[in-house]
């Protein structure tokens, strides 16, 4: 069987594995998780600049997204897009969801298949695409939220991580 490309199914090569996948995602999630712990407390959850909303905001956004996301790839039930959880107005709260997060999507990501990437869905009710492009966007969200983190960190006179220190 050939494809567009007049290629044989045995001659496709895969660029990236599923664990290759998943191992850069959790790379990216490092290195977020890097960010958040360097800004200092009050300035998590206050400082924003430019009309950008806070980096607390925005992590919880990026948590509202990862796991909850993956678990309707993996299970299908579909739930609204969640972008506020209960943190006490505690950092340390929001790394545990962070790190609660990590640990759903490693565990809903040992149930994909490959065969999974390619199939169609609709996201919590509402965005159309495939698993494989939906991935790809909770990555490419995170990596533009941590840049606006890097901005914020450097305009607080902090050094952030290298980013390619994953």
């Amino acid at each position: 069987m050939e494809n567009s490309n007049n290629q044989t199914k045995e001659n496709v090569t895969t660029i990236l594995t599923p664990d290759e996948l998943l191992k850069h995602w959790q790379g990216h999630r490092t290195l977020t998780r890097r960010v958040i712990e360097l800004f200092p407390e009050k300035e998590f959850f206050t400082y924003k600049i430019g009309g950008m909303r806070t980096f607390a905001e925005m992590t919880m956004e990026l948590i509202g997204i990862a796991a909850p996301g993956m678990k309707e790839i993996v299970i299908g039930n579909t739930e609204k897009l969640r972008e506020d959880f209960d943190h006490g107005g505690k950092k340390s709260a929001i790394l545990e969801l962070w790190d609660k997060s990590t640990e759903e999507i490693n565990s809903y990501w040992e149930q994909l298949e490959t065969k999974d990437f390619s199939r169609e869905m609709k996201l919590f009710g509402e965005y159309d695409g495939t698993v494989m492009s939906f991935i790809l966007y909770f990555i490419d969200n995170e990596v533009h939220h941590r840049g606006q983190g890097y901005v914020y960190l450097r305009t607080l006179n902090i050094e952030p991580p290298f980013f390619w220190e994953r």
